[in-house]
């Protein structure tokens, strides 16, 4: 007999070993648990989230691993026990949780918790109530810890001391109490790091720019805030605006000025009202004077007023009021760094000329990135241009799909059975699902506007899936498609995007977003004496499509709703077709340009 084990712990417990980490612990006493019981305890099948609240469920990667493995359609799980500490490890969100025990049980999968030694049944109206009850009070355990944290926060922010991590200027000293143990946080001034708040500050009250002052201090090598996101170590435009807006050098603290999660204890930052802001004066953590903070403040107002910023047109980022006059701007980054792409310029002759260059360099400085290769902005226009023309927006790609698509469009489509017994299952959790709430709400005590709400959204989803089952049970109406129109309609909108890519640069980019899939990479090469720029990227042709006919989309959701998929009438993935080539389904669209050639899910 197999048995699996989950184990959770919703805080991260940084500088404690892994042999004594809670979640380790959890997972040894479930193993010993099964030895008892008889069951062996498959390795792959053991499933840990560490330092992630019970409140996410789409964003745990172990509790996703663990509801993917028992969703097998109709096929037996690989383990017939799940062991846990206790049902809150699961998740501490009722109607989740209910939804994720409701599936569990329901695969055949047998859930135990070895602090109770007590097995989760569902076997009549009696097991369902008290699960609602003990997953109720899961919740209710988590939402009161919500407000013991919210007031201990509140109570430190209020005495000046440290409610969050390091901030760059100060260090953090533990203050014990009388027994020797941590009674709470302070900070004290880091001095070399203070100093280098003052000279940012004192720079920008002269009239330097963020990117003048963090070039400087890079080039000096001076203590850097703490690198984020893999990027490289170093001052940049953005550190130096924080250090300027932040309001504890000039010895204010100003704390709860967002909130990190929803009322479902999803993680989604959010600004609050400023009645809820948290301010208390620090004297002694003071690094800035109030007359060189109002000095470099009134540079900050002065430069604003400078910057006239209208509506985005939702393609590129106007400067002064008028269109992005460069193709890559925003569209391209460095392969070194990762940093963007920006225009400079060099006095050439007469006139100036126009290079694409690493931000990172031209903006931190060589100590962030070594990177100073300079592409003439004509050469790499040019160069984009055309692998866009050549593979992208070539006419016989265009026509393997259209003729594909039209081939299965008019196909006539057999109901497929296992689809049908998927949704008609997922029909039935949703209403189980709802008798629970009712249930819930009946019983009182919980949050009535939130099950209203899950009652709601339940309905929805029934008539989603209801709708969906009609489809799947009766036969669709061929449409009628006149392939040799449609063929015609896309060699047009072809014709027209060839025609304005060289045309102006404010139509050549509208298109570059479309054809695009995130961002041009590129990378400097070195080959003997010559230097030069390899571009990739990922390009996408769904939108050549997009208006000369539609696809029926249907959504194909598995019965625990943690994975959902987007079927649309799938064709081949194409290559890249030349003269002898043919759609079989077989290559990835690989030119030097496009790793990837994709429309929608095709």
């Amino acid at each position: 007999m197999i048995a699996g084990v989950y184990a959770r712990k919703s805080t991260e417990q940084n500088g404690v070993s892994d042999e004594a980490r809670s979640v380790t612990r959890q997972v040894e006493h479930a193993r010993a648990y099964a030895a008892r019981k008889g069951w062996k305890v498959a390795d792959e099948h053991v499933y840990v989230d560490d330092g992630i609240s019970g409140a996410e469920f789409l964003k745990r990667p172990g509790f996703v691993r663990l509801m993917s493995a028992v969703d097998t359609g109709n096929r037996k799980p690989p383990f017939q026990f799940l062991v846990m500490s206790e049902e809150s490890r699961l998740g501490r969100e009722m109607v989740e949780t209910m939804r994720a025990l409701y599936q569990l049980v329901k695969a055949g999968v047998r859930v135990f918790y070895y602090l109770e030694d007590k097995e989760r049944t569902l076997d009549g109206p009696l097991d369902k109530v008290m699960m609602a009850m003990e997953t109720f009070g899961a919740e209710l355990e988590r939402e009161k810890s919500r407000q013991r944290t919210y007031d201990a926060m509140a109570r430190k922010a209020k005495a000046g001391h440290v409610t969050g991590g390091r901030v760059f200027g100060y260090d953090n000293r533990d203050m014990l109490d009388a027994s020797g143990k941590r009674s709470h946080v302070e900070r004290i001034i880091n001095d070399d790091e203070a100093t280098v708040v003052r000279r940012i500050f004192e720079m920008s009250a002269a009239g330097h720019g963020f990117t003048c002052i963090a070039k400087a201090l890079n080039a000096e090598r001076v203590p850097t805030p703490r690198a984020q996101q893999g990027r490289p170590a170093g001052w940049s435009q953005s550190s130096i605006r924080e250090v300027l807006l932040r309001p504890l050098y000039k010895g204010d603290v100003v704390w709860n000025k967002s909130r990190k999660r929803d009322k479902w204890g999803h993680k989604r930052q959010a600004p609050r009202p400023e009645h809820e802001h948290v301010r208390v004066a620090v004297p002694e953590l003071r690094i800035i004077s109030d007359e060189l903070w109002n000095a470099a403040h009134a540079k900050l107002s002065a430069r604003r007023q400078n910057y006239h910023r209208p509506e985005r047109d939702g393609f590129s980022r106007p400067v002064d009021g008028r269109q992005l006059k460069y193709l890559l701007s925003g569209s391209a980054r460095c392969g070194s760094c990762g940093g963007s792409l920006i225009v400079v310029s060099r006095s050439h002759g007469k006139r100036r000329a126009f290079f694409y260059a690493c931000s990172s360099f031209y903006k931190k400085g060589s100590t962030v990135c070594a990177n100073n290769l300079l592409t003439p902005v004509p050469s790499a226009d040019n160069a984009v241009l055309a692998v866009l023309e050549s593979d992208v927006l070539r006419p016989r790609l265009v026509d393997a799909i259209i003729a594909e698509s039209v081939d299965r469009l008019t196909r006539p489509r057999r109901s497929d059975d296992s689809k049908r017994a998927a949704v008609q299952r997922a029909i039935t959790t949703v209403e189980v699902e709802q008798q629970q709430l009712v249930a819930a709400v009946t019983a009182g005590g919980a949050d009535v506007s939130a099950l209203v709400a899950a009652l709601r959204e339940r309905q929805e989803r029934l008539v989603h899936l209801r709708a969906q089952l009609s489809a799947l049970t009766t036969p669709p109406a061929v449409p009628s498609c006149d392939h040799a129109a449609l063929t015609q309609a896309a060699r047009q909108r072809l014709a027209d995007w060839r025609s304005l890519l060289r045309a102006n640069v404010a139509d050549a980019r509208r298109i570059l977003a479309k054809l695009l899939d995130g961002r041009l990479t590129f990378t400097p090469r070195v080959d003997g004496q010559r230097r030069f720029y390899e571009f990739t990227g990922k390009g996408k042709i769904q939108d050549v499509l997009e208006g000369i006919f539609e696809v029926a989309v249907t959504t194909n959701g598995v019965p625990n709703g943690i994975r959902t998929r987007v079927l649309a009438l799938k064709g081949p993935r194409p290559g890249p077709l030349d003269d002898g080539d043919a759609p079989d389904g077989t290559q990835n669209c690989t030119t030097r340009l496009f790793d990837k050639c994709s429309a929608g899910d095709w």
